[in-house]
């Protein structure tokens, strides 16, 4: 009986039409070359131009090197800088973004006045572009006509102004201080969509078993919830190791290689100093490592979610 059921279903599949059968394929094919074209095609031409001496302005003297680009960078300081940098970059505003827009998703999540106002205006800062508020806090930090200096004054946490975009030690915090307040809303809009999947019936159960509103949270909230944050935390960790654009306008690397990361640094070598040979080698390297550890966070998730 077995056997004639799966024969009935092969010659049920061989009987549609060729055409029907690749037509999901056809459909993709636009998609899938565009694809190629757009993100491919330039990922071959950056490995292929990393193997190169290439500085545009003695295009004559260029030179194949081989891996000599990328042996180059175990002898560069900056490139160790940078890649500690992008660590700490990374590791912070992933971190606080998410924290930050937890809670404000928690917030918006409860019944109070004008909440779809709040809802809506929450989401100013991920909507306005890079530039803007990379500029409107260079202008927060600036020592002598910033607010923040103003406020911290008036207060007396500080006795005179801090130069926070001038002041190596602080310079990096500070950025990250601007786009974690640029980022959080992406969390909070996320986790806020996925609070309210989660059913009200329970939360109603664990009340009646005596819960408290902190096993609630641990034991409803959290699980119902992580789904959301390991998609979102995985898109924001991609977003902010290639983010560049505010560290560019708010500091442009400096001082000196303070706000260095390994995109601004590849950006910097490439169309500044016009080594696009080298430049190439260093974003290929931190794609790389990057493509490394999605890797190792999808296989950790996967298995999580296996559990």
């Amino acid at each position: 009986m077995s056997l004639h059921s799966s024969t009935s279903e092969l010659d049920r599949e061989f009987a549609v039409p060729l055409r029907t059968r690749l037509m999901p394929y056809i459909l993709l094919a636009p998609a899938l070359l565009v694809v190629f074209v757009v993100v491919f095609v330039p990922m071959i031409e950056a490995v292929y131009t990393s193997l190169f001496d290439l500085v545009l302005w003695k295009p004559n003297a260029a030179k194949f090197v081989g891996l000599g680009n990328y042996i180059r960078l175990f002898a560069d300081p900056v490139f160790w800088t940078a890649l500690w940098h992008t660590a700490i970059w990374i590791g912070l505003t992933v971190p606080l973004q998410m924290g930050l827009g937890l809670v404000a998703a928690l917030l918006l999540n409860r019944d109070f006045p004008w909440r779809g106002l709040a809802r809506a205006l929450i989401i100013i800062p991920w909507a306005l572009p890079s530039v803007v508020i990379a500029l409107m806090w260079r202008w927060i930090y600036d020592p002598n006509t910033g607010v923040l200096n103003d406020m911290l004054l008036s207060v007396h946490l500080i006795q005179s102004a801090v130069p926070w975009l001038a002041d190596p030690n602080v310079a990096l915090y500070a950025v990250i201080a601007t786009l974690t307040w640029q980022g959080f809303p992406f969390f909070a809009v996320m986790i806020l969509a996925g609070l309210q999947g989660i059913p009200r019936s329970q939360y109603e159960a664990a009340s009646i078993d005596g819960a408290t509103p902190w096993r609630q949270f641990v034991n409803v909230t959290l699980p119902g919830i992580a789904p959301v944050l390991a998609t979102a935390g995985l898109l924001r960790v991609i977003w902010v190791a290639n983010s560049m654009d505010v560290i560019f306008v708010m500091t442009g690397g400096g001082p000196g290689y303070a706000t260095h990361t390994l995109p601004l640094y590849a950006f910097i070598k490439a169309r500044q100093n016009l080594d696009f040979g080298y430049g190439t080698a260093i974003a290929v390297t931190f794609t790389i490592l990057l493509g490394a550890f999605v890797a190792i966070y999808i296989i950790r998730t996967m298995k999580e979610v296996e559990r």
